[in-house]
């Protein structure tokens, strides 16, 4: 113990240097979000360690009051969760709703298949099945099918 007293007394700055390293690194291996704000806080201390009275205990406070002023900043202005009311780009079926393609096949009982940006897909009529080449558009998205009417 004595060893990493002597370290952080010869070498302050890199002290604080490396534990905001180590938060950060737990904050990736976690994405939780409650680790990013304590290794800014103390990136910020190590950056003004020299400026600071008080040895270890001011540091010690700079480092408590930013990182709760840093986490409260940090909720209010980042929300955790992004509520948009655009498509979702990693819905694949999602984002294919009102683009148009053609019938590929023919539909029996409802069910045939459709071209759609590239690729192929299993759709269901949405009202009168289309015929084949009949340009299509995607009105929903179930599972992996798409639901189609005739454009």
């Amino acid at each position: 113990m004595q060893t990493l007293i002597d370290l952080y007394l010869a070498h302050p700055f890199w002290s604080w240097m490396a534990f905001a390293a180590v938060l950060l690194a737990l904050e990736v291996g976690t994405s939780t979000g409650y680790l990013l704000w304590p290794s800014a806080s103390a990136a910020i201390v190590a950056l003004v360690t020299p400026l600071l009275p008080g040895g270890f205990a001011g540091q010690l406070t700079l480092f408590a009051a930013l990182t709760l002023v840093t986490s409260l900043l940090g909720r209010r202005f980042f929300p955790r969760t992004i509520t948009g009311q655009g498509p979702d780009i990693n819905d694949n079926l999602g984002r294919l709703v009102g683009h148009h393609g053609r019938a590929v096949s023919e539909f029996e009982d409802g069910h045939g298949r459709v071209f759609i940006d590239g690729k192929e897909w299993p759709a269901v009529a949405d009202g009168e099945a289309p015929a084949i080449n009949q340009r299509v558009e995607v009105t929903a998205a179930e599972g992996v099918v798409l639901k189609v009417r005739a454009a």
